[in-house]
């Protein structure tokens, strides 16, 4: 199983990126597809999921700005954010799920990692 996010890069606060994962090696359509994030020094943390029938869930600290979407016939999961923050600087992680779940010890792979910088 492979899990390759792409898309992070400098961008100034108030500005928008959108973040791709492609996927591989599972049968994407039934997985949830969570994206996590590492800020420098901080622990890992959920931000949004998608389960498998499309209902999406966010962090509080994202809700209103982030938006999770999947194409299930590209095994590809996207996270559009807008209105980008500094404190949203980090390390933006994707993984799958067997459950519909926050917690990241339910996520049994994860893709390597996209670095996200917001700059003031």
């Amino acid at each position: 199983v492979q899990l390759q996010a792409s898309g992070g890069g400098l961008v100034q606060a108030g500005g928008s990126l959108r973040l791709s994962c492609a996927a591989s090696g599972l049968t994407f359509s039934i997985y949830t597809l969570g994206w996590f994030r590492q800020a420098p020094g901080k622990e890992r943390e959920y931000v949004a999921r998608i389960s498998w029938i499309g209902g999406s869930y966010y962090a509080d600290s994202v809700k209103g700005r982030f938006t999770i979407s999947r194409d299930n016939a590209k095994n590809t999961v996207y996270l559009q954010m807008n209105s980008l923050k500094i404190e949203d600087t980090a390390v933006y992680y994707c993984a799958a799920a067997g459950v519909i779940s926050p917690s990241l010890s339910d996520y049994n792979y994860w893709g390597q990692g996209t670095e996200v910088t917001v700059s003031s």
